[in-house]
């Protein structure tokens, strides 16, 4: 296993798009609020976490990437 380590800014928008995701897929399953409103804002949210996973995975490979060739 590697370490790889990032700013607070980009562990910041990791940690964004994975809450967006888990809240969507959350809100998806539940029954709080009507299912109209429910259903449009938990699939934006997942649409949402889902596009800035690639982002977010292309810091964390490329991180990893860089990483290693230092060693």
């Amino acid at each position: 296993m590697s370490n790889v380590v990032l700013s607070k800014p980009k562990l910041g928008f990791i940690l964004a798009t994975r809450a967006a995701l888990g809240l969507g897929v959350g809100l998806l399953v539940s029954s709080r609020l009507d299912r109209r409103r429910r259903r449009k804002l938990g699939q934006t949210l997942v649409a949402v976490g889902a596009l800035t996973t690639i982002p977010a995975a292309m810091l964390v490979t490329r991180r990893g990437r860089m990483g290693s060739r230092r060693d």
